[in-house]
């Protein structure tokens, strides 16, 4: 019966991966119905601008006020993402049109901004501040309507709609400010259906905003809190100034329109937000190719290796052999420990830890449980399987530490456990100063910080040691041959075996298989697009994994025909040489595809940019340190040795 139960399980699970993410329900987020006339909180999450990259919370500018401002309770990945929901004062009623409405309280009495504050809005129209609100979690958008290059028949009958997240704060014309002080919010509900005699049931499946900037003579606002828009041709815009105190009046209307979308795909609409069509032939592309040199690759090694083996096997020719070169001659000195044996195991156990925790956290997007409706739940996931995967990060760095004869566990162990964690605290701290500096909401407050340290020494670190403890008691691993008491001298190597050599020509196929996806993560990250594309991260992950390996063998193969042993460290640095393409490609993207001037925003790029390299780095020499070290003991075991 279990068997059976198992099946099931294993079938539920291929019927919801062929499905596809976006049609079933993501646990946690449920479905809420409104009857008519039920009030839908409209909330502000952040102001955002990828020109500086530091977001604000809503209340940063001088909006309308509720009477009572209330934030949202939030998890760790929206505090480290820089949201802080909170309530507004739109009233919006489900089906309940509003032509135009005074948001602040005063109809004849407008909202008089000081000089401070007037500076303040101008500042940010100029860095291009984008407003984000949701409705029933779902994110504000503004419609993007343009005629694409088409033939000049079809322009008439079809324009291309596009979403931009948020929308924008204002917008400047000819050295003057504009602020859109006007909202027209557009929902869109789905009908459910119900029985008969019972009260329809409405569900919001869009929201979208057409922002507006109406100068305060324009508006004709009543004692009621009623106003009257003028019509589109003839008004003028709101200017602020930034040198003397401005007058103006928040308003806004709530239009509701019918839809056919029905909630579980309500998400589809942002998540094919970005303005650059998925290239499928791309990634396709590359998929393609990398299987194609991984499958020479192996080939070549495969007959190569078959070949020497066969040679140092015949037992009439040994004296021959003995005065060839080739990868059989440094036998006695290729498993001789390296130098700095403790911080190897220790680099390479915290390459374990980020393997699993990428893993798992991609594997489980994949199967659509981190979606962007539940807001932060990716950073946070990733935040505390790092914690948890520290027991398999100490458990492989205790064994290889005793492998390579080390002795001094609980150092190695407390090395492992604050080495890598060591720095990204170190960067994230020192970045974190410079965020308060500006006073983003984007800064970690002090609270959260402690509760991460709390994190690091009470999760992490117990079980980094847990780990090493039973990984130093185990069997080291088992090498095929033993180490000779001299060590044998390296002849003088050619040009093409040096390091830095190695690690260009080993990131190539690796970044080359990943470079695609790599475009649409930092889209992801610096320009607030989502990214959702997690089954072809999933892909990606394991072409990366296996061209990882492939290079890693490749390149100590030819190292250890070149009787150069100390292979050690030098396959974990050359494996990583993917990560030193990523930096060019960070480099290249900084200039060409974002607008950021200022020092400090700069200096974030960069800061986070140094963090994604070095763990891209660890993660893949860890995979290809280990592919390497398998391949080592498997052809050494293999050949006969007197």
């Amino acid at each position: 019966f279990s068997f059976l139960q198992e099946r099931l399980r294993c079938m539920l699970v291929l019927l919801l991966l062929l499905q596809g993410a976006d049609s079933f329900y993501v646990p946690g987020v449920a479905p809420i119905n409104f009857h008519r006339n039920d009030p839908v909180e409209i909330k502000a999450v952040k102001l955002t601008s990828s020109r500086t990259q530091l977001p604000y919370e809503y209340y940063s500018l001088p909006f309308c006020q509720p009477t009572k401002i209330t934030y949202k309770a939030e998890n760790l990945g929206e505090v480290l993402r820089g949201d802080r929901i909170v309530n507004t004062p739109f009233q919006v009623s489900m089906n309940v049109e509003k032509k135009c409405e005074v948001l602040c309280n005063f109809p004849n009495k407008p909202v008089t901004l000081t000089v401070e504050q007037s500076k303040l809005i101008a500042e940010r129209i100029r860095e291009d501040y984008y407003v984000h609100l949701i409705a029933d979690n779902l994110p504000v958008a503004t419609r993007l309507e343009f005629y694409s290059n088409r033939e000049e028949e079809e322009k008439k009958k079809e324009k291309d709609v596009q979403f931009e997240h948020g929308y924008r704060l204002g917008f400047m014309d000819a050295n003057k400010f504009y602020l859109h002080n006007h909202l027209s919010f557009i929902l869109y509900y789905h009908r459910e259906d119900v029985e008969e005699n019972q009260e329809p049931t409405y569900r919001v499946v869009r929201f979208e905003v057409i922002p507006q900037s109406i100068k305060l003579e324009d508006l004709k606002a009543d004692e009621k809190s009623m106003c009257t828009l003028p019509e589109a041709t003839g008004s003028a815009p709101q200017e602020i100034d930034p040198s003397k105190e401005n007058q103006l009046l928040f308003t806004y209307s709530v239009h509701w329109e019918e839809s056919d979308i029905k909630w579980a795909s309500r998400w589809d609409t942002y998540l094919t937000m970005s303005d650059v069509q998925i290239h499928w032939f791309s990634i396709i592309n590359s998929v393609v190719v990398v299987f194609f040199l991984s499958g020479i690759l192996s080939m070549i090694i495969i007959r190569t290796l078959r070949k020497d083996i066969a040679n140092y096997n015949k037992e009439d020719d040994i004296e021959d052999t003995m005065e060839e070169s080739g990868w059989k001659l440094v036998h006695g000195d290729v498993f001789r420990p390296p130098q700095y044996p403790m911080i190897l195991s220790s680099l390479l156990g915290s390459g374990i830890q980020l393997f699993c925790m990428i893993l798992i956290v991609i594997f489980v997007a994949m199967l659509g449980m981190l979606s962007p409706s539940s807001r932060g739940a990716l950073m946070t996931t990733a935040c505390f399987l790092f914690m948890f995967m520290g027991v398999f990060g100490g458990f492989f760095a205790g064994r290889l530490y005793r492998t390579l004869k080390g002795h001094r566990w609980k150092k190695g162990a407390f090395c492992t456990a604050t080495l890598y964690p060591g720095v990204v605290f170190g960067i994230c701290f020192v970045l974190n100063c410079f965020i308060w500096g500006k006073h983003s909401s984007g800064a970690v407050p002090f609270p959260t910080m402690v509760a991460l340290l709390c994190m690091w020494f009470g999760i992490s670190l117990p079980l980094v040691y847990l780990g090493y403890y039973f990984g130093f008691r185990k069997q080291p691993y088992d090498n095929p041959v033993r180490t000779n008491q001299i060590p044998r001298q390296i002849p003088e190597q050619r040009w093409y075996m040096n390091k830095f050599v190695g690690i260009l020509m080993a990131g190539i196929l690796p970044f080359g298989a990943m470079f695609i996806e790599l475009f649409f993560i930092f889209s992801a990250i610096w320009e607030n697009q989502f990214y959702y594309l997690f089954g072809f991260l999933f892909l990606v992950f394991i072409i990366l994994v296996v061209s990882c390996s492939q290079i890693s063998i490749v390149m100590v193969y030819f190292q250890l025909c070149a009787e150069d042993y100390r292979w050690w460290w030098r396959t974990f640095l050359v494996s990583g040489g993917s990560a030193f393409y990523v930096l060019i490609y960070a480099i290249f993207y900084f200039v060409n595809k974002l607008d950021i001037v200022e020092f400090i925003p700069s200096l974030l790029y960069f800061g986070y940019t140094a963090l994604m390299v070095l763990s891209f780095w660890l993660l893949t020499g860890t995979i290809g340190f280990y592919a390497a070290y398998m391949f080592v003991r498997k052809i050494y075991a293999a050949v006969k040795i007197d």
